[in-house]
């Protein structure tokens, strides 16, 4: 399943350098191997899993830490897979869980987002905004045309995230045409399944940051949610083309990415 990370994106190459730093934090890519390894540790952290958080997906990523630098804490990270279109979906950790066969017809390079994280022990907004920042800059410089991977609920009970779901299901379901189809065993067919209407305010109170971030950009989701016993996570199959971002969005991403 390894290949060889691309050359224009190595966190080596001296080109790409910091990609943001806004007050107290600073985002950059991975140099090497002490920075993956931390990446790795705080992935640990706030997944919670019981052994190191590793993959083969890591040597294939860039990844993006978000530090403080004031403490030098690395508080926030994230992967990125850059793909040349739609015909190379099938090499992606979300193509383990989701038949993306409808993308593979998409045009333009992509990119995976995967395992985002924020330190448990941080809450200021800056840290999202800073990190959706060095995205923008990362997309604006590569010429991205989509974005996508996997939003994850916490646990693995439907029950207190039904009025998210019916949200999801009413307002934010993928186009037909990109819709994955279910390959997981065991899923959660929300879009089937819910008749309720969402009570708005408890679905945006339950509905994870990064999802609701995508949701505000103009993203949207599989019709079904994976249960993933061993993340013990919920997670939707989520898409944003970068051409449907709202234009007073893009505005507000590059002002924060410059």
């Amino acid at each position: 399943m390894a290949t060889t990370p691309r050359s224009d994106i190595s966190p080596t190459d001296e080109a790409n350098g910091p990609l943001l730093s806004k007050g107290r934090y600073r985002a950059r890519l991975a140099a090497g191997r002490v920075d993956i390894a931390a990446v790795q540790a705080l992935r640990t952290l706030c997944f919670r899993t019981a052994e190191i958080d590793q993959d083969d997906f890591d040597a294939t990523c860039a990844h993006v830490l978000v530090e403080d630098t004031r403490s030098e804490a690395l508080v926030c990270c994230f992967r990125m897979l850059v793909l040349e279109g739609g015909h190379e979906v099938a090499r992606t950790y979300s193509a383990q869980f989701y038949d993306l066969s409808g993308l593979r017809d998409f045009e333009g390079r992509m990119v995976e987002m995967g395992r985002f994280c924020i330190h448990q022990g941080w809450s200021d907004p800056d840290i999202l905004r800073v990190a959706w920042g060095a995205m923008t800059a990362f997309v604006d410089r590569e010429d991205i045309q989509m974005l996508f991977g996997c939003s994850s609920f916490a646990g693995t009970e439907t029950a207190e995230y039904l009025d998210a779901f019916a949200m999801l299901k009413h307002r934010h379901l993928a186009p037909k045409r990109w819709l994955p189809r279910v390959k997981a065993p065991n899923v959660f067919r929300f879009a089937a399944r819910l008749r309720r209407k969402p009570d708005a305010k408890k679905a945006m109170l339950r509905m994870p940051p990064l999802l609701r971030t995508y949701l505000m950009m103009g993203g949207w989701v599989s019709d079904h949610a994976v249960v993933d016993k061993h993340m013990n996570t919920l997670h939707v199959f989520t898409g944003l083309e970068i051409g449907a971002i709202p234009p007073a969005r893009k505005r507000l991403l590059r002002a924060v990415a410059g």
